[in-house]
């Protein structure tokens, strides 16, 4: 009996073994490498992809004896998404591993140590329309429309009086109320007169220095006020932390940990799919502020001097980058082999120092 089975194994066997061959002689088909454009992790130059975590994976791969074709995603959250239905087999761009994610691809060992970090415009509270809400918001305008009120009486009372006792004023109407406009508005905006006659003696003079005091008043009042009100924009519209963006449209990008970070902290937020768009958004007045990746953000605010943004505050929320693949996929442990590999060897820090250049 026995001798019978064997000698039905050895015949399935030899009928078997030259397909069993063939496919073991079949190279295997190329990986789908799933990216998401994201300077300087994932870039593109022309139609070649570049970039720190592009660079890393193609010194990577050789080792692992794969071919390999390029995928790109709009977004980060549809990277993730066609990483655990497994129609990509790696995810290679600047992924923060956390848990919600973990729970659904497999991660490498992280290869990238980062965080967040805010960036707004250069600009931010220095326009001239900032500048009005504000002094409406205190009150100034009202005040400042009394003072024109009273700059046009005054206007008007100076003609009338210089008409009826100087004989060398113009007659005509509006040569003799451009006349006392022009000696009204050097009080109220100098403190000064322009020469004039004294008509009544003792009595002019003194009601010359009242006027003066009075112009004197109007000046300083409304140089506080808008010193005041430019201060107050000044120290209010400062960003350099979360605390800072409780009342504001903060931008992020589609499905990052960012996103979900906002919503945590119960900020407004205006969602991206990318950083180019989230900038112009911020330049446009839409949002008030970025929360991006910090490398990422440093690197765009470097490489980009227009439109004039900034990265301010410190980084908070720090995490780590790795790729990620579908779960329980073969590859994860000979890619975070070969990755361990590549930091001990140093090359992931040469890669660092290529795209941020060297650690201060």
């Amino acid at each position: 009996m026995w001798c019978r089975l064997a000698g039905a194994f050895a015949l399935l066997l030899a009928l078997l073994w030259p397909q069993i061959a063939a496919q073991a002689q079949q190279p295997s088909a190329p990986l789908n490498v799933g990216v998401f454009v994201n300077p300087p992790f994932v870039m593109k130059d022309g139609g070649r992809l570049t970039g720190m975590a592009v660079d890393l994976w193609e010194d990577l791969v050789p080792k692992l004896g794969r071919q390999y074709r390029y995928v790109e995603f709009q977004t980060v959250h549809d990277l993730v998404e066609a990483t655990a239905s497994g129609k990509v087999d790696v995810a290679v761009t600047n992924l923060t591993i956390n848990q919600s994610r973990a729970e659904r691809v497999d991660f490498t060992q992280p290869w990238f140590d980062g965080g967040m970090r805010i960036m707004t415009g250069t600009d931010q509270g220095k326009g001239f329309g900032n500048l009005i809400e504000g002094l409406s918001d205190a009150g100034f305008l009202k005040a400042y429309a009394w003072i024109g009120l009273i700059i046009v009486a005054a206007t008007v009372l100076l003609t009338f009086f210089d008409r009826r006792f100087d004989a060398t004023f113009p007659r005509r109407w509006r040569d003799g109320i451009a006349e006392s406009f022009y000696t009204v508005m050097s009080v109220a905006t100098s403190g000064k007169p322009p020469s004039r006659k004294n008509l009544f003696g003792w009595i002019g003079r003194i009601w010359q220095g009242l006027w003066l005091v009075c112009g004197i008043a109007v000046l300083a009042y409304v140089t506080s006020s808008v010193t005041s009100v430019m201060t107050t924009l000044s120290l209010t519209n400062q960003i350099n932390g979360i605390a800072d963006l409780t009342d504001k449209t903060v931008g992020v990008l589609t499905g990052t940990v960012e996103e979900d970070f906002a919503q945590q902290e119960g900020l407004q937020t205006q969602t991206y799919a990318g950083l180019d768009r989230a900038v112009d958004g911020l330049v446009n007045g839409q949002v008030t502020a970025i929360i991006a990746d910090a490398p990422v953000l440093e690197y765009y605010a470097y490489t980009h001097p227009n439109p004039p943004t900034k990265v301010v505050g410190r980084l908070f929320q720090p995490d780590k980058y790795g790729f990620a693949l579908p779960r329980q996929s073969p590859l994860t442990r000979p890619l975070t082999i070969e990755l361990l590999g590549a930091r001990d060897a140093g090359e992931i820090d040469e890669l660092r120092t290529k795209y941020f250049g060297a650690p201060h």
